[in-house]
């Protein structure tokens, strides 16, 4: 989306778009957000290096899962929201002339976790926040949006009718706009996850190879992809690296337009698609499509179907005993059930198999919601 109100001109000290970025918004950020655990699951690592049929790919994989939904508001997006805030007000210190952006607010569109992120973001600031929301979102996510002090715009749920709600909120305030993905600042700061992930592997492994045996790190790292802010963000964290980056889609009604671009060449600027994974029915962002397609940093992208995800989530909450909402389990459910993925794994890894990360990246999903998607036919 294009801003078409001016805003604060980046200092020549804003961090690139580089690891190095991602080092700097770190440190940015880190007063603000929990360092959120890792965990690993013996029962999901066996499944996911089980053949699902006889003659199928059978890979050998280790899981590590990055609980992003124990983040403050209970998602990753926290990492972004911070992260452009702080930026701004580096970026534009408070004047006395009564035109500071800080009393104007600041603006988003978003279908709930990116709305809760940029709401507590900006009360920890005193900022002003002006969330547009379709009018679909989860109950549970409005309900905490409200809760952090935000005024709530409700919108369409398409990403046209989303910007144009912004538009007027901007028009009327007056506020800066902060994208849900399509930003530098977002996407540096949803990067630290990364960084953050690869570290914790490396620890736990350290503690579990004796003395002498060579340092292991991860070999890759799955995330979901919707607008493309966390998985470019992963990506430009771990480049440079050993550690490869893939995305993973849910593919109901095109909401794959990710990998669809991805295989093409050509970027998909609209998605009209109702997956039960909800934060991941926007299309993926320019910024974040030079990142992961042009500078060729994401290594793949895969799709699982709307089954393959209920069957994933079901697994978490049986077998890790974790809160996690439909889109947190893409990126397990594409290790669990895509063969081609699999495949590819078996395939380059050989005996060796993979250390595999997989980012949890929410836990923002209402009971009843729940009970809807599991419910008995």
């Amino acid at each position: 989306m294009t801003d078409p109100t001016p805003t604060p001109t980046p200092s020549p000290s804003a961090p690139p778009l580089t690891r190095a970025g991602v080092v700097a918004a770190r440190a940015l950020i880190a007063p603000y957000i929990h360092t959120t655990p890792l965990l690993t699951c013996t029962t999901l690592t066996a499944l996911a290096s089980t053949p699902r049929s006889p003659g199928g790919a059978s890979p050998t994989l280790r899981l590590y899962f990055k609980c992003e939904n124990l983040q403050r508001i209970g998602a990753f997006k926290a990492r972004g929201a911070f992260h452009a805030i702080e930026q701004l007000k580096l970026r534009s210190p408070p004047n006395n002339e009564g035109n500071d952006w800080r009393s104007r607010g600041v603006v988003t569109h978003s279908s709930g976790n990116h709305a809760q992120a940029l709401a507590l973001a900006a009360r920890t600031s005193g900022i002003p926040a002006h969330i547009v929301m379709p009018s679909i979102s989860s109950p549970p996510k409005i309900a905490a949006t409200r809760g952090y002090g935000a005024n709530i715009v409700f919108s369409g749920s398409t990403s046209t009718e989303r910007e144009a709600a912004v538009a007027e909120v901007i028009a009327s305030t007056g506020a800066t706009l902060i994208p849900p993905y399509d930003h530098p600042d977002i996407i540096l700061g949803q990067g630290t996850m990364g960084m953050e992930m690869v570290e914790q592997v490396a620890e736990l492994m350290a503690g579990q190879e004796s003395p002498s045996s060579p340092p292991r790190t991860l070999d890759a790292i799955i995330t979901p992809c919707g607008g493309g802010g966390m998985l470019s963000g992963v990506a430009l964290s771990c480049e440079g690296t050993s550690t490869r980056v893939f995305g993973a889609e849910p593919s109901f009604e095109g909401a794959d337009d990710g990998k669809r671009g991805y295989y093409s060449g050509q970027r998909i600027e609209a998605v009209k698609s109702l997956t039960i994974a909800d934060g991941l029915r926007t299309p993926v962002g320019a910024i974040p499509w030079s990142i992961i397609y042009e500078r060729r940093l994401v290594a793949g992208m895969y799709s699982v179907s709307e089954d393959e995800i209920k069957a994933a989530l079901r697994l978490v909450y049986e077998r890790m005993k974790l809160v996690v909402e439909p889109s947190a389990v893409v990126g397990l459910a594409v290790a669990l059930y895509n063969e081609d993925f699999r495949a590819m794994v078996e395939r380059e890894a050989g005996e060796a198999g993979w250390d595999l990360g997989l980012v949890l990246s929410g836990g923002n999903v209402s009971l009843e919601a729940l009970g809807k998607l599991f419910a008995e036919p």
